[in-house]
C-alpha cells in the first residue's frame, strides 16, 4: 500500500480523510469487470438433453458443465475487480506535535519520513502508515523503527508481514500494526505411507497484517506422487487466491471449480482450513472432505465436524464456516484421515478425543508427535496411509501486559 496520497481524490470526513484510486483507472477497472460479467452470460443456460442418445447426453453434459465453470470463474474475477475499484482508503493525519517528535527521533537515526498517517482498522485498532528511506550504507531493519514507535506511541506495534524488511535509499511504504492480543505457536508430525517416498498430505500457514493466521491442510486422493501433486496444487491455488484478496468462501469455490473442470474420477483432494483471528481469540473452521478437528481446553475436548465432500466432485461446494471462541491455553488439532482410520471404523473420533484429553504436553510439536506415536501403536506399527497432524496453540501476548 502506497501513502503518497492523491490529494485531488481525498475527502475530509471530520478527523478522517479518505482517498480512492484516480477516477480514470477506477472507471477502466469497472469497465473490465462489466465486460467479464457480460462474457460470463454467454456461458450461462440450462442443460437440455432432449432427443439425444446416452453418449450424446454425456458429451453435452460435460460441455455444459465446462461452460458453467467458465461462467463462475469470470463472475468471480469481475467481483474482485469491482471491489478493488470501489475500495476507499481511510486514514487520519498525525497530530503535528507527535509527527514532529517521530520525524525528529527517526532523523537522529538517519531515517527520513515522507508521509505519516494513521490507518483506522477494525474494532478501533489503528495501524501506522509511512513512507521512509535512509542514507545509511547497507540500510536499516524496519523492526528497529517498530521498537522506536512502540516507545513513542506508548503501545506495542510491529512491522506488518506485507512490509519490506529493510529500509534503504529508496523511499518505500511501511505499515506498523498493533500487536495482536494472542500469539499462536504451531507444531506438526507426519508419517509417509509405507513403500512410498512422497506424502500425499500437504499443509501451509498464511499470516496476514490483519492479525490472522490461516492454516491449510490437504490430503490428496490415494498416496504417492499423484496424491502429493494434487494436494500441493490445492494449497498453491488457495495461497494465491487469498493473497489476491479473495474471501475464504470464494477461494474454496474457485479451487473446487478448478478440480471439477479437470473431469477426473480420482483427483478429489480434501481441504481443511482453520482461520484464526489473533486479535479476538477465535477461529473459523471450513472443510471440503476434511475429517474431524479438535479443540482442546485442559482435559476437555470438543469435536468440530463439517459434512462436506472433497474438492471437484460437484460443480459447486458449500464452504460453510463453523465459528469457535478460543481461550489462552487452548489447542486446535487438525489431521488427515490416515490418523483417525487406524483407530477403527466405529467411534474413532471419540477415541481420538479421549487420547487428546489425556495429554499433558504443552508444546504443540510435542503434542503432535505424541498423537502420531499413539496412532502408529494403534496401527500395529504399520503405516497404511499418509498421516499428518497439525497442532496450533494459543496464548495471551505477554508483551501487552
Amino acid at each position: 500500500m502506497e501513502f503518497a496520497i492523491d490529494w485531488r481524490q481525498r475527502q475530509n470526513k471530520g478527523k478522517e480523510w479518505t482517498s480512492r484510486m484516480p477516477e480514470l483507472c477506477r472507471q477502466r477497472l469497472l469497465g473490465y469487470a462489466e465486460s467479464f460479467r457480460e462474457l460470463s452470460k454467454g456461458f450461462d443456460g440450462e442443460f437440455i438433453g432432449d432427443g439425444l442418445d446416452r453418449m450424446e447426453i454425456l458429451e453435452e453434459r460435460r460441455l455444459w458443465e465446462s461452460r458453467q465453470v467458465m461462467s463462475s470463474s469470470l463472475n468471480a474475477v469481475a467481483q474482485i475487480m469491482t471491489q478493488v475499484a470501489e475500495e476507499v482508503v481511510r486514514y487520519e493525519p498525525f497530530p503535528e506535535k507527535r509527527r514532529k517528535a517521530i520525524a525528529g527521533a527517526l532523523r537522529a537515526e538517519g531515517i527520513y519520513i515522507d508521509h505519516l498517517c494513521y490507518l483506522p482498522g477494525e474494532h478501533g485498532r489503528k495501524a501506522v502508515g509511512m513512507t521512509m528511506y535512509t542514507d545509511k550504507k547497507g540500510g536499516q531493519p524496519a523492526e528497529e523503527v517498530a521498537d522506536m514507535l512502540s516507545v513513542l506511541l506508548h503501545r506495542q506495534v510491529q512491522l506488518s508481514v506485507t512490509s519490506p524488511y529493510l529500509i534503504d535509499r529508496i523511499s518505500r511504504s511501511f505499515v506498523f500494526v498493533e500487536e495482536a492480543s494472542y500469539i499462536a505457536l504451531t507444531g506438526f508430525a507426519r508419517a509417509v505411507k509405507e513403500d512410498e517416498t512422497l506424502s500425499g498430505d500437504h499443509y501451509s500457514l498464511i499470516e496476514s497484517e490483519k492479525g490472522r493466521m490461516t492454516v491449510l491442510l490437504s490430503d490428496g486422493t490415494g498416496s504417492g506422487e499423484r496424491a502429493s501433486a494434487d494436494s500441493e496444487r490445492v494449497l498453491d491455488l488457495m495461497e494465491k487466491m487469498l493473497e489476491a484478496g479473495y474471501s475464504l468462501e470464494t477461494a474454496v469455490g474457485m479451487v473446487n471449480t478448478a478440480f471439477f473442470a479437470k473431469g477426473e474420477e480420482n483427483g478429489h483432494p480434501t481441504l481443511d482450513i482453520c482461520d484464526l483471528d489473533l486479535y479476538q481469540g477465535c477461529c473459523d473452521f471450513c472443510k471440503a472432505g476434511g475429517v474431524t478437528s479438535f479443540v482442546k481446553r485442559g482435559a476437555q475436548v470438543e469435536q468440530v465436524t463439517v459434512e462436506n465432500l472433497p474438492l471437484g466432485i460437484f460443480q459447486t461446494v458449500e464452504a460453510r464456516k463453523i465459528h469457535k471462541e478460543l481461550h489462552s491455553g487452548d489447542y486446535v488439532i487438525m489431521m488427515t484421515d490416515g490418523v483417525l482410520d487406524v483407530l477403527g471404523e466405529n467411534g474413532y473420533e471419540e477415541a481420538m478425543a479421549e487420547a487428546i484429553g489425556s495429554l499433558r504436553e504443552q508444546n504443540p510439536g510435542e503434542i503432535a508427535e505424541r498423537l502420531l506415536e499413539q496412532a502408529l501403536c494403534a496401527g500395529g506399527g504399520r503405516i497404511q496411509d499418509d498421516m499428518t497432524i497439525l497442532v496450533i496453540g494459543l496464548w495471551e501476548n505477554s508483551n501487552l501486559s
